[in-house]
C-alpha cells in the first residue's frame, strides 16, 4: 500500500508543500489524457488513517474510486486538473501531451507546491520545482495515489460524456481503451473525432477505410 515515506523524505529536506501528480488515459485509443495534482495536509497526524485504502487507481473498483475521489477532495488542501485532447496527442505525441496536461494541473493548484512527486514522468523541463519521478509511484506514494484516483474518476466521467457525443462506440464501457468491444465498434463504424489518429491501431483502421 502507498505510504508517506517519500513525502517525509522531502519534508525533511525542507520542502514544506508537496504535490502528487499522475495521469489517466495515456494508453487509451480515444479521449483525452487527464492529469491531476493533489496537495495533502502532510502535517495532519491522522492522514494515513483518514485516507486508509487509497491506492493506485488501477487496484481499486469503480465504486471504491468514487468513494475515495470525494474523500480526497474533502481532505486535500488543493486538487486540480489538466488535460490534453486527442488532436494535441496526435500533434505532439502522447508523452509531450501528458507532460502538458501535468504542467497545466500543477499550474492550477491554489496552494503553491515546493516539490513534486510524479508517477514516472520527468517535468523538470516544464516546471522549475524539485521533483521525484518514482516508477509505480501511485503504489508507493499516498499523494501520487490520490492524484491517480482524481485523474481516473474525472477521465471516466468525461468518457461517459463522450459516449453521448459519439454514440455507438460504447466509450462509457471501455473508456477508449483497446478492448474487444472497442475494436468491434471501430470495424463497424470507423474512426471518429474522439480517436487518437496517430495511434497505430487507429491509423491502420483509418488507412484501411481510405483504400
Amino acid at each position: 500500500m502507498p505510504s508517506l515515506k517519500l513525502e517525509r523524505k522531502l519534508l525533511a529536506q525542507g520542502y514544506s508543500v508537496i504535490a502528487g501528480v499522475d495521469e489517466a488515459g495515456r494508453g487509451a485509443w480515444a479521449g483525452l489524457v487527464v492529469a491531476a495534482a493533489v496537495v495533502l495536509p502532510l502535517d495532519r497526524p491522522d492522514l494515513m488513517k483518514v485516507l486508509k485504502g487509497v491506492n493506485d487507481s488501477k487496484q481499486l473498483t469503480a465504486k471504491q474510486r468514487e468513494k475515495y475521489f470525494h474523500l480526497i477532495k474533502e481532505v486535500a488542501l488543493s486538487v486540480s486538473l489538466g488535460g490534453a485532447s486527442p488532436r494535441h496527442i496526435d500533434r505532439d505525441g502522447i508523452l509531450a501531451a501528458t507532460r502538458a496536461a501535468m504542467r497545466r494541473a500543477v499550474s492550477m493548484l491554489t496552494v503553491q507546491p515546493k516539490a513534486l512527486l510524479i508517477d514516472a514522468v520527468d517535468l523538470s523541463q516544464a516546471v522549475p520545482l524539485h521533483q521525484l519521478h518514482p516508477y509505480h509511484g501511485d503504489s508507493i506514494s499516498l499523494t501520487i495515489a490520490a492524484a491517480s484516483i482524481i485523474a481516473k474518476v474525472t477521465r471516466d466521467d468525461l468518457m461517459k460524456h463522450w459516449d453521448e457525443v459519439y454514440p455507438g462506440y460504447f466509450f462509457a464501457k471501455h473508456k477508449g481503451y483497446g478492448t474487444k468491444l472497442h475494436q468491434a465498434m471501430l470495424k463497424e463504424r470507423g474512426v471518429c473525432e474522439a480517436h487518437r489518429k496517430s495511434f497505430k491501431p487507429i491509423k491502420e483502421i483509418g488507412e484501411g477505410r481510405d483504400e
